[in-house]
């Protein structure tokens, strides 16, 4: 939920775009459109989308985990970088958002690969557990109500294979969560939640500061 990484001014924001992410002209221009909506805090920035195209990249991940789609950045942004046989499952409450994501999708070529489920993302997690799924998912993204994100957590990583990787985003939350000042819900459970996965001991972890900060979670076991 950030459309610029933290920290960064204007000037080394605008020089990072320029020379640090080639940004395809389709996701320009999704983001030029969701730049328009009174919700449009919620996208990833640039380059957080070119970041995780990367890990795609040298995962040659192929299946893809979604929690959050909003306009369908990240979603676009992984598709591409996927081989023609990937496949993203992508999970969202609104139609409304994902409308759009959906006509992104369908002119990068891409929207016969998605499932796109529109529903509580618990209740559509839940069904693909119930659907044998899981241990399945090469590489997951989780961006959606934060009260909910211990939930998601145990759930996506039951829906990762081993060695996958849960890329986990806004946990730096503008840097609310180091302000001990700061006590609201959202901030609180993110708080509480780094904690548990720095001494979560089925994961390897590498908190980064890009978009509103990043926790790249890999599964570990065989």
């Amino acid at each position: 939920m950030s459309t610029r990484s933290i920290g960064l001014s204007d000037e080394l924001h605008a020089y990072l775009l320029k020379v640090g992410v080639r940004e395809p002209m389709i996701l320009s221009q999704l983001r030029e459109e969701t730049a328009a909506l009174p919700e449009s805090r919620m996208q990833i920035s640039p380059e957080q989308g070119a970041f995780m195209a990367l890990l795609v990249g040298l995962m040659s991940a192929r299946s893809y985990l979604e929690v959050g789609t909003f306009t369908g950045y990240s979603s676009l942004a992984v598709a591409m970088a996927m081989p023609a046989d990937g496949r993203l499952t992508c999970c969202d409450i609104s139609r409304e958002w994902t409308d759009v994501a959906r006509r992104y999708w369908t002119e990068a070529g891409v929207a016969e690969r998605v499932d796109l489920r529109i529903a509580p993302a618990i209740d559509s997690l839940d069904a693909l557990l119930a659907e044998g799924a899981g241990g399945s998912y090469d590489f997951a993204f989780l961006d959606a109500d934060k009260p909910t994100y211990p939930a998601y957590y145990e759930r996506i990583l039951e829906l990762l294979r081993p060695g996958g990787l849960l890329a986990i985003d806004n946990v730096l939350w503008s840097g609310r969560v180091a302000d001990p000042a700061v006590d609201d819900e959202d901030t609180m459970t993110l708080r509480s939640l780094n904690e548990q996965i720095v001494g979560d001991d089925r994961v390897q972890l590498a908190m980064v500061p890009i978009g509103d900060g990043l926790s790249l979670v890999r599964k570990l076991g065989t």
